[in-house]
C-alpha cells in the first residue's frame, strides 16, 4: 500500500531468464489451491484472515507477530524490501521471519515490495528484479509450502490498460517454478492493486494456465476504486463464479483517495468464505495514522479501525480458525456449526429449512425433542424438505456439518415451527 497521486505513465520492464537447473521440492507439500480454493496439503479449507505488518520498515517489531495472534489472525502478510525503493532483506531476514511464522503458528504470505507502482513510481522494481529476489534468498523458503506463501510482487504497476501485467506475471510464475518454487504463489493486480482497469480480471485465466503446478493464487487490494458494496461483490464474484481463487491482501477503514467500504468488504469476504488482511498494524506515517490497528504496536491499545477490525462484524474474531498444521498434538478443532439456519416454508405435513451454504461439506438434520435428537435427512445441499409431519404440531430441528476430514461440528441454533391444521378430507 502507498498513498500516491496517481498519472498515467507505463514504462518497460526486464525478464528473467528460468534457470537450468533447479532443486525441486515432493509435489504435495504444503498449501495448494484446489478447484478455485485455498487449502492445505490435508485438503483441509485454509480461509486466511490477518493483518499486514510491516517489518521492511521495522524488522525489530518482531513482538508483532504474538500480537496479531492473539488478535484472532491465523495469518500475516509481511513486507520485504528489495533494495530499490527500500532496504534490503537478506536471506537472514526471510529466515528470521519464516520461524517467527511458524513460532507464532501463524501462516505468512511474504512480499516484494519494491515493485509498488512500476511505471508511475520511478523508484519502483520490475516484476523480473522481483524474481531475483526471491531466487536470492530461496534457501530460506524451501521446506516451508506448509505455512508460506510467495507474493510475487506487490501492485507491480500503476493505473492504466496497456501494461504488460500477464505477460511479465507468467514470466515470473513459470521463472520460480523452473527454480523448485513449490509454494503456493500470489499475484497482485496492476492499478496501484486495485485492478482499476479490470487487467487482472479479464486475464485471470491466462496467468493461472502459466503455472504448470495450478497453484497460484490472486491477489486484489480494496482502497478508494472499492467505495460500493456493489463494487466489492461485483469483482469478487467474477473470480468465484468462475472457480478463481482470490483473496484481498490489503484494506482499510479510510483511505486518502477515496472511501473504501470496509463493511461490505469484510460481509462479502465472510459470505464467500475469503480471506482478507487489514492494512496495518501499526507503524504507518503520521498523516495515515488512521490506517494503524494499534497504537506504537501495543496489542492492547486498539485504534477505532483496529476495533473494528477485529471484534467488528465479520472481524478476526468472527470465524478465524487456525491452520491444521499448527495442531499436532492437539485435539483437531471442530467443523464450524452451520449458520443462518431458517425455516423458509411451512405446511400442515412438511417443513422446509436452509442454511447458508459451506463448500465440501456434508449436512445431517435432526429433530430436537428435549434432550432426545433423531436423525431426519443427511443431505450435500443447504437445504432439506422435512415430510410425513403430523399438523397442529410443534417441531424443532438442528443442522451439524462434517468437513472434508470427517470433522463433525457443533450443532447449529435451534429453529423451530408450528404447522397448521390438516386440512379437512
Amino acid at each position: 500500500m502507498r498513498s500516491l497521486v496517481l498519472v498515467a505513465v507505463l514504462a518497460g520492464a526486464l525478464l528473467v531468464p528460468a534457470p537450468a537447473h533447479a532443486e525441486t521440492a515432493p509435489p504435495h507439500t504444503g498449501i495448494q489451491v484446489r478447484d478455485g480454493r485455498l487449502v492445505e496439503a490435508t485438503g483441509s479449507d485454509l480461509v486466511l484472515r490477518g493483518v499486514n505488518h510491516d517489518f521492511m520498515w521495522y524488522p525489530d517489531r518482531n513482538g508483532s507477530f504474538a500480537g496479531i495472534k492473539a488478535a484472532g489472525a491465523n495469518a500475516v502478510r509481511v513486507p520485504f524490501g528489495i533494495g530499490h525503493q527500500w532496504r534490503k532483506s537478506g536471506v537472514d531476514d526471510v529466515a528470521k521471519v519464516v520461524g517467527l511464522c511458524k513460532a507464532n503458528r501463524l501462516v505468512c504470505i511474504l512480499d516484494a515490495h519494491d515493485t509498488t507502482g512500476f511505471g508511475q513510481d520511478k523508484k519502483a522494481a520490475t516484476i523480473a528484479q522481483a524474481v531475483q529476489f526471491w531466487l536470492g534468498v530461496r534457501d530460506a523458503l524451501i521446506g516451508a509450502e506448509d505455512h508460506i506463501i510467495v507474493n510475487i510482487a506487490n501492485e507491480p504497476f500503476g493505473n492504466g490498460t496497456t501494461m504488460p501485467w500477464v505477460q511479465q506475471t507468467s514470466d515470473a510464475i513459470r521463472a520460480l517454478r523452473a527454480a523448485g518454487f513449490r509454494h503456493t504463489l500470489m499475484v497482485d493486480a496492476p492499478g496501484w492493486g486495485q485492478d482499476e482497469s479490470f487487467v487482472m480480471r479479464d486475464n485471470a485465466e491466462k496467468v493461472r494456465d502459466a503455472d504448470p503446478t495450478g497453484n497460484t493464487l490472486f491477489d486484489i487490494h480494496m482502497y478508494g476504486e472499492f467505495d460500493t458494496a456493489a463494487k466489492v461483490n461485483s469483482y469478487l464474484s467474477s473470480f468465484t463464479d468462475r472457480r478463481l481463487p482470490i483473496l484481498i491482501g490489503e484494506f482499510s477503514g479510510e483511505h486518502q483517495w477515496g472511501d473504501p467500504d470496509e463493511d461490505a468488504i469484510m460481509a462479502y469476504a465472510e459470505a464467500r468464505e475469503l480471506g482478507y488482511f487489514g492494512w496495518s498494524w501499526s507503524g504507518n506515517d503520521k498523516q495515515f495514522s488512521y490506517l494503524d490497528l494499534v497504537d506504537d504496536f501495543d496489542a492492547g491499545r486498539l485504534t477505532a479501525w483496529g476495533r473494528r477490525f477485529i471484534s467488528g462484524p465479520n472481524g478476526l474474531t468472527t470465524d478465524t480458525r487456525e491452520a491444521t498444521i499448527f495442531r499436532s498434538g492437539t485435539a483437531p478443532a471442530p467443523a464450524r456449526a452451520p449458520q443462518q439456519v431458517r425455516v423458509r416454508d411451512v405446511t400442515s405435513s412438511t417443513i422446509t429449512i436452509d442454511w447458508k451454504p459451506r463448500r465440501n461439506s456434508v449436512y445431517q438434520v435432526v429433530a430436537v425433542d428435549g434432550a432426545v435428537e433423531t436423525p431426519v435427512a443427511t443431505t450435500n445441499r443447504p437445504t432439506v424438505t422435512v415430510s410425513r409431519l403430523r399438523g397442529s404440531t410443534d417441531y424443532s430441528f438442528a443442522v451439524y456439518s462434517r468437513d472434508l476430514l470427517g470433522t463433525r461440528s457443533p450443532r447449529s441454533t435451534l429453529v423451530a415451527a408450528v404447522t397448521p391444521p390438516a386440512r379437512p378430507g
